[in-house]
């Protein structure tokens, strides 16, 4: 694929988890934000399943971002209410001007 910047027209914010304690002597999961940028959201496919006797939805997108250092699979994409979970980072053409990111999304 090859990005232009025009087609960075979604505002995200990525985000990082990380582990508090709670007062009960176990930990909660917080998702803290690490930074907003633009970038270019692609719907690649979809699927529904029966898991646990009930129905569940997901899909894959392609999430396209300007070159940033620290992005990994443990972090995801957040836009409004979607949250897309980051799968795979790419530098596709090992310029580092765009990194694009193979994301989940769940229970749709």
């Amino acid at each position: 694929m090859s990005t232009r910047i025009g087609q960075l027209r979604h505002r995200l914010t990525i985000e990082q988890a990380a582990r508090t304690d709670d007062s009960g002597g176990g930990a909660t999961l917080v998702w803290n934000t690490v930074a907003e940028v633009w970038g270019a959201v692609e719907a690649l496919s979809g699927k529904e399943s029966v898991e646990a006797d009930r129905t569940s939805g997901s899909a894959i997108y392609s999430v396209t971002i300007r070159y940033r250092d620290g992005l990994e699979p443990s972090m995801r994409f957040r836009r409004d209410n979607e949250i897309y979970q980051i799968t795979s980072v790419l530098d596709e053409d090992g310029r580092r001007r765009f990194l694009t990111c193979k994301c989940e999304r769940r229970d749709l």
